[in-house]
């Protein structure tokens, strides 16, 4: 088991700039492959980002690519989301979530989640 605190979260306007941190303690971080997911009002939890243990692969949702970035410090336990040019529809709870087999965008492979940070983006 890993437990996982996001923080970064908080308001800010279109084109605008956040950095999501999820820090994880317990096993080994390095063992696990990371993701992002969100969820915004009214709809289903959807994939953000993921990356691999050694941080090499790197998978983004079509929505994201080329203004999101995800990156890991395995020495600090701690994995990152950089989201830059915000829009209103990035709104939403940002969950970090930790899993045991290959970099995926479904949320099944993931056993470990936090609680969530929230990300309103105004327009």
């Amino acid at each position: 088991q890993v437990q996982l605190v996001e923080s970064g979260g908080g308001l800010v306007q279109a084109g605008g700039s956040l950095r999501l941190s999820c820090a994880a303690s317990g096993r080994a971080f390095s063992g696990y492959i990371m993701g992002w997911f969100r969820q915004a009002p009214g709809q289903e939890r959807e994939f953000v980002a993921t990356i691999s243990r050694s941080g090499n692969t790197t998978i983004y949702a079509d929505s994201v690519k080329g203004r999101f970035t995800i990156s890991r410090d395995n020495a600090k336990n701690t994995v990152y989301l950089q989201m830059n040019s915000l829009k209103p529809e990035d709104t939403a709870v940002y969950y970090c979530a930790a899993g045991t087999y290959y970099p995926s965008r479904l949320s099944g492979r993931y056993d470990n989640w936090g609680q969530g940070t929230q990300v309103t983006v105004s327009s």
